[in-house]
């Protein structure tokens, strides 16, 4: 799979289960929606459906940042705002077929879940470090 952003081919992490297409070169992360719902569910999560629901379909963001296509459907992704501070914004594909997020914007959105769980679980702690330690080497 190539990256939608800098069209570098993309490496798959994977971590009990959760397999995430991930471009060494930009940083950036594609969650196939599978993938997601996973790891919704593994934060424990009741409302993931409505959260994943919420990301699709969610207003698009009027944000001058390129327009980028499903690496899966070549569909134009779909901005959507999902922090307000920091400012991030993911990529959802209009199909459901996932979500694109940035460098940096999987570590916003796992801060802001943390925020309003109270609670790290295994796999957000995993990701969190992951991408932490990409942002650092960066």
């Amino acid at each position: 799979m190539f990256c939608p952003a800098c069209k570098h081919a993309m490496i798959v992490v994977e971590y009990h289960r959760i397999e995430l297409d991930y471009c060494p070169n930009c940083q950036g992360v594609w969650f196939d929606s599978g993938e997601l719902e996973l790891w919704l569910k593994s934060t424990g999560r009741e409302d993931e459906r409505r959260f994943l629901s919420e990301m699709l379909n969610g207003p698009e963001a009027d944000i001058a940042e390129q327009k980028r296509r499903c690496p899966i459907c070549r569909q134009t992704l779909k901005k959507v705002a999902v922090s307000k501070e920091p400012e991030a914004h993911i990529d959802a594909c209009p199909r459901g077929n996932g979500i694109w997020f940035d460098g940096g914007e999987v570590d916003v959105l796992l801060k802001e879940m943390d925020g309003k769980t109270g609670i790290q679980v295994p796999v957000t702690a995993f990701l969190s470090e992951v991408f932490q330690a990409r942002k650092q080497a960066a």
